[in-house]
């Protein structure tokens, strides 16, 4: 089995609102092909959620990379209806949720196994962790509760049938 040498560049989609990662890709190279497939995962993962993505409601915020500035990105998020939002360059204050969320899968994954001998390890850990990360890891922004649980409550909530009362005055 040859060693793998070279580096490797994750992108992960990560719903701000539930802090849930619905998408990721792993690659050798920093191209903009592996920032689609995560992107496609993201629409793929809300569709199997049944929860499909609206035409005009989400904003891919990225920063200045190259893979993020591309006409190809670009014309994709276009045609899913979805507004691109580019850091200024420099500033991780900009996308502090990716960089932590980056942050802590290199300090407590990446980091701790090294060195990995293939891509494929790679993507079968960020996998699992991300299983984990999602359904079990609790996070205080949201009520100390994993992603999608908070998502589930909150679909629920949305679909319970709601309760009209009316009040009369008696005379």
């Amino acid at each position: 089995m040859k060693t793998f040498a070279g580096v490797v560049y994750v992108a992960f989609v990560v719903d701000t609102f539930s802090r849930r990662i619905v998408g990721w890709s792993a690659a050798a190279v920093k191209e903009t092909v592996f920032v689609l497939d995560a992107l496609e995962m993201a629409i793929w993962q809300r569709d199997r959620d049944q929860h499909p993505i609206q035409p005009g409601e989400l904003i891919h915020h990225s920063d200045a990379g190259s893979q993020y500035t591309s006409f190809r990105l670009a014309e994709h998020l276009d045609a899913a209806g979805i507004a691109a939002s580019i850091g200024s360059v420099g500033d991780a204050y900009d996308n502090a949720l990716m960089e932590s969320t980056i942050g802590l899968f290199k300090t407590e994954l990446i980091k701790p196994q090294r060195p990995w001998k293939t891509l494929s390890q790679v993507e079968l850990a960020t996998a699992e962790r991300i299983d984990w990360y999602n359904h079990r890891r609790l996070h205080g922004e949201i009520g100390h509760i994993p992603p999608v649980e908070y998502e589930t409550n909150y679909y629920t909530e949305l679909t319970k049938p709601q309760v009209i009362t009316t009040i009369r005055d008696l005379y």
